[in-house]
């Protein structure tokens, strides 16, 4: 794809014209554009720079007309437009909407506290201190409460009045909304001060030296203005925004799209997001098959981008395919896609069209996770993957439930994870898989991802991060194996639906296996751990494995006629020889329960894992802290 262009004019401009511009409707915002959140610190800090004619950094706007249609919305505290805007403001609505509500509007300006409390401010210029040069220009604004009252004494005393027009005169203070009104402020002024004939002439100079040198810096005051032209593309206009806006939340596809189908008269955040009576779908989602207790169930880090992707999926197919039907062919079709650029072209209508096929995709993907072992969003591999999977079982429909089938997409899936291919650079394999994997289903050829994934035996014994995908890959196949706790019999499936504390833990002990001089290097792999409950876990303590077993039998009923029997098939859930742990054999331990780990994994990708040596520049897992699984956050 080329990359984005784009014209542009920069030249100065009256922050007086602007703040009129804001006010007749003729300089709006997009809709993607986030609320107004300064709070009065930084207000006071930007009108102290202003006061000063110092600069405050250049604003960027667009010029509508073009191609790109967004919904326009007014800077927050403006009139209701009288005309359609001939600009959106890119960047610089903190610092414009925070002059416009302090210069333009004659109401109190609703902001919040630096501790986030929301406030109502009146906000001045302390004229005195302005005219003193060994005074901080930031100490001369001052803002005060809505009653325009500064007290002390929990109320009691009055440390400044300003409710009346003649108080302001008589403490000498200038009100921020009068900026743009000096000469009726100043009128009256001058009629309060003529009370005083004898005092007149020097507090007259003293108002218009204050004129000279404050007011006059917000009159003539210049903002560079960047003004990308009207046919700058929406890829441009997203990644401009991107670039200046450092000090804020990334801007996403989603945001774009919303603005756009706003123009069109469609309220896409409502479909998101929901309604104060109705919810969204990152509700339905965040809902989706939650256990009794969790918060959140397995969808719950789908997000607005990720959905839009698998639509987009559905509409760049129906476009190649309208072209292969045009006669088209090679290069000069185009490709299916999930990237950003793919979801800006991604018309109303095709939304409209798939939003609701797309939505059962992703709720028949969160079956397949929880069937898969995968109950929870922080137990899955990759979230990269949801996506794909989601329109997979979209395209597929019913025909997705079929033996044959369901094992393809399986196998798809593990291959995936143990391949560790959704890490990075995913938006190609993602449009890929989608095409291949339903051709796959269908008869086709085996899928790119099935036949490029890689497994090799020796991972295993490098794998140690929590964050690894195929660490908690691992995991989760054993939780689809009935993995038992040691002491109870519970399944896993069981122990995660009501929430008991399970840890990942070492199955020969981290203690005993530091006395034995073993490294932790190898200790730490996931060849030695496995879920195990917390109360089990302290039975087993730091001591060799056939010490903690006889503890373990002790707790057993007495009436049990073979207890190391039970003992023994628990431990074989865990794909664990119960004869090299009873003989605290650990050299012929992990190679067993490698070799038991590497058959599990090649039963779900459907092919063999590469048993030899490792090469020099295999990455290598360094993190030999214990963690907890699914039960409890990571410690």
């Amino acid at each position: 794809m080329p990359e984005a262009k784009t014209s542009f004019d920069a030249s100065p401009r009256h922050l007086t014209e602007l703040l009129g511009d804001a006010r007749k409707g003729k300089l709006q915002l997009p809709d993607f554009q986030r609320s107004w959140v300064w709070d009065e610190e930084r207000i006071r800090s930007l009108i102290a720079s202003i006061s000063r004619g110092f600069p405050v950094g250049a604003i960027m706007t667009l010029k509508t007309g073009g191609s790109v249609a967004f919904r326009p919305r007014r800077l927050e505290g403006s009139p209701e437009p009288s005309e359609d805007p001939s600009e959106l403001l890119l960047d610089g609505q903190q610092r414009l909407t925070s002059l416009y509500q302090v210069m333009a509007r004659k109401e109190v300006v609703e902001t919040i506290t630096p501790r986030r409390q929301k406030v109502k401010r009146w906000f001045y210029l302390d004229i005195k201190k302005c005219l003193d040069p060994t005074v901080d220009r930031d100490e001369a604004v001052v803002s005060v409460p809505e009653s325009r009252l500064i007290t002390s004494n929990f109320g009691r005393t009055v440390e400044l009045d300003l409710s009346s027009r003649e108080k302001e005169f008589e403490n000498w203070m200038y009100p921020l909304n009068q900026v743009l009104d000096w000469s009726s402020w100043y009128g009256e002024f001058v009629q309060h001060s003529m009370k005083n004939l004898e005092a007149f002439p020097a507090q007259n100079e003293q108002m218009l030296a204050f004129n000279a040198g404050v007011i006059k810096s917000f009159e003539d005051y210049l903002i560079p203005v960047i003004a990308l032209d009207a046919s700058t593309s929406k890829e441009a206009v997203c990644v401009v925004f991107e670039k200046v806006n450092t000090g804020g939340k990334p801007l996403d596809a989603f945001e774009l799209i919303t603005a756009m189908y706003a123009a069109d008269g469609h309220e896409l955040r409502k479909d998101w997001f929901g309604t104060e009576s109705t919810d969204g779908r990152k509700d339905r989602f965040r809902s989706a098959l939650r256990l009794p207790s969790s918060p959140e169930g397995v969808l719950s880090g789908v997000g607005s981008t990720d959905f839009m992707q698998a639509i987009s999926l559905f509409h760049t197919r129906d476009v190649r395919n309208a072209a292969a039907d045009a006669g088209k062919t090679g290069k000069e079709l185009p490709k299916v896609s999930a990237t950003r650029q793919s979801l800006l072209d991604l018309p109303l209508a095709a939304y409209l069209q798939y939003q609701d096929r797309v939505e059962r995709g992703f709720m028949e993907a969160a079956k397949f996770l929880v069937r898969s072992g995968i109950y929870r969003v922080k137990d899955l591999p990759y979230q990269s993957q949801v996506a794909p999977l989601a329109a997979i079982l979209a395209e597929l429909g019913k025909e997705a439930g079929s033996p044959a089938a369901a094992e393809k997409i399986r196998q798809w899936y593990w291959n995936g994870v143990f391949g560790e291919l959704y890490g990075s650079s995913t938006e190609t394999r993602i449009a890929r898989d989608f095409i291949e994997v339903v051709a796959w289903v269908r008869g086709g050829p085996i899928p790119t991802t099935v036949h490029e994934a890689t497994v090799r035996a020796d991972r295993l014994e490098t794998m140690r991060m929590r964050v690894s995908a195929a660490y908690k890959g691992v995991n989760a196949l054993l939780t689809c194996k009935h993995a038992q706790d040691f002491r109870t019999g519970q399944e896993f499936s069981q122990t995660i639906f009501f929430d008991d504390n399970v840890d990942i833990h070492h199955i020969f002990p981290k203690d005993w296996c530091k006395k034995q001089g073993i490294p932790a290097t190898v200790y730490d792999s996931i060849i030695n751990k496995t879920p195990i409950s917390a109360r089990t876990n302290r039975i087993i303590g730091g001591v060799a494995p056939s010490s903690y077993l006889a503890k373990l039998k002790s707790e057993f009923s007495v009436e049990w006629a073979d207890p190391d029997g039970v003992l023994d098939e628990r431990l074989r859930t865990h794909l664990i020889d119960p004869g090299l742990l009873r003989a605290d054999k650990f050299e012929d331990f992990m190679t067993a329960r490698q070799a038991s780990l590497v058959s599990m994994i090649e039963e779900a990708i459907g092919k063999a894992v590469i048993v030899d040596q490792p090469t020099e520049a295999e990455v290598i897992d360094e993190d030999p802290e214990e963690i907890q699984f699914l039960g409890s956050e990571a410690v």
